[in-house]
């Protein structure tokens, strides 16, 4: 006889994680959709600083190698697939959004073009091999990573003098790097967006 179940032995359904979206500005993917996980720390770089960074790009994107440290959303890594580059690496810790690139890579056909790490970028970033040309250090701004994960990119030769190297934080530039680190780059363009200071650099040689 099947047992007849009272109202208390009924399972809670799956607690859903909240998605939201946004929207790859130009290239071949233009105007796709991508999902990501409503995370606390999980904050996509505004569609207006996104513009003005693949501005100080262009004529770098085609055939580049990236990596999209800290990918998040992956708008970035994203929109650089959709104009242009050759493959994107994308590291991203919190697993459901990991798995929310992948999906994102499947639905836009780029799973060829971009690879998804499911890491922490400080225990990532020793076991990659091979130089970068652009790359994207946008960690949670609470997290304080700058340093030392720029620090990691010059250690294991993930970058040259040739690199362009992104960087996104709520302070100035010295207030999350140290003296010396400024030094060993160039600024090459920088701009402020609501809370956000954007950094393009490139190591001195």
């Amino acid at each position: 006889m099947k047992k007849r179940t009272t109202p208390h032995q009924h399972t809670k359904p799956k607690q859903q994680l909240g998605k939201n979206q946004v929207r790859i500005i130009a290239g071949q993917h233009r105007r796709r959709q991508l999902s990501f996980v409503d995370a606390e720390g999980l904050r996509p770089t505004p569609d207006r600083l996104r513009e003005t960074l693949f501005n100080w790009l262009t004529g770098y994107l085609q055939q580049s190698s990236v990596l999209d440290m800290c990918a998040g959303s992956g708008c970035l890594g994203f929109e650089a697939l959709s104009r242009g580059a050759k493959l994107v690496i994308f590291i991203e810790p919190y697993t459901p959004q990991s798995r929310l690139l992948k999906e994102n890579a499947t639905l836009l056909q780029l799973e060829k073009q971009a690879a998804i790490i499911n890491d922490d970028a400080r225990t990532a970033l020793p076991k990659l091999t091979g130089r970068f040309d652009i790359v994207f250090i946008d960690p949670p701004y609470a997290a304080n990573l700058w340093q030392e994960l720029l620090e990691q990119l010059i250690q294991h030769q993930l970058i040259d003098a040739d690199s362009l190297i992104y960087l996104e934080a709520d302070k100035s530039l010295t207030a999350v790097l140290s003296e010396d680190l400024c030094q060993r780059f160039t600024v090459l363009k920088s701009t402020k967006v609501g809370q956000a200071n954007a950094f393009l650099l490139q190591m001195i040689n």
